[in-house]
């Protein structure tokens, strides 16, 4: 599996779909499928930028692993974004139900993030949730993404406030 990686807005979805629609992958999205799934309070609360519950989001991305063939390349986006969401995955690794090829870490300043989310006008990018998602961010991903390289887990950081077609030229080059 491909896993992209960043703050909301940092281009993961759009990269993650490029790359999985020019290699003939599975794109699988956790934001898509809680948006799609997500009702009554907890989707309230997700408007409002707050995490879904490490159990639940587990629970999720299981399901979602049940639909393809895991054995074979996939890209995932949006996953993980806890400690123990990432431990989840890394046991999956370890005991070989699962195999990560890349990390794709897209990196982006809070104020390119910050215009990206507003332009693109989703209920859940109010500038109090945009905040709270790139706080969220440098306090649990970036300690995710270094646990990843501990655990001999291949990540590359890329430029994410290139053009779109530049930081996918960018990412194919890494897969090469």
């Amino acid at each position: 599996m491909i896993i992209f990686m960043g703050v909301a807005g940092s281009g993961k979805s759009i990269q993650g779909r490029l790359l999985a629609d020019e290699l003939g992958l599975p794109w699988l999205s956790t934001g898509e499928f809680l948006r799609m799934l997500i009702s009554g309070k907890r989707r309230k609360e997700m408007l409002a930028g707050k995490l879904i519950k490490d159990q639940e989001i587990i629970a999720l991305v299981q399901k979602i692993f049940n639909l393809i063939d895991t054995r074979q390349e996939f890209v995932l986006d949006g996953f993980p974004r806890t400690s123990k969401q990432a431990d989840w995955l890394l046991n999956q690794v370890k005991h070989g139900q699962l195999n990560i090829s890349l990390v794709v870490h897209l990196i982006a300043s809070k104020e390119v993030v910050c215009s990206r989310l507003l332009e693109r006008g989703r209920q859940d990018d109010s500038k109090e949730a945009i905040a709270e998602r790139f706080k969220e961010y440098e306090e649990t991903a970036l300690p995710i993404i270094e646990h990843f390289e501990e655990a001999g887990i291949s990540v590359c950081s890329v430029d994410g406030e290139r053009p779109i077609p530049d930081i996918h030229e960018s990412i194919k080059a890494l897969l090469r």
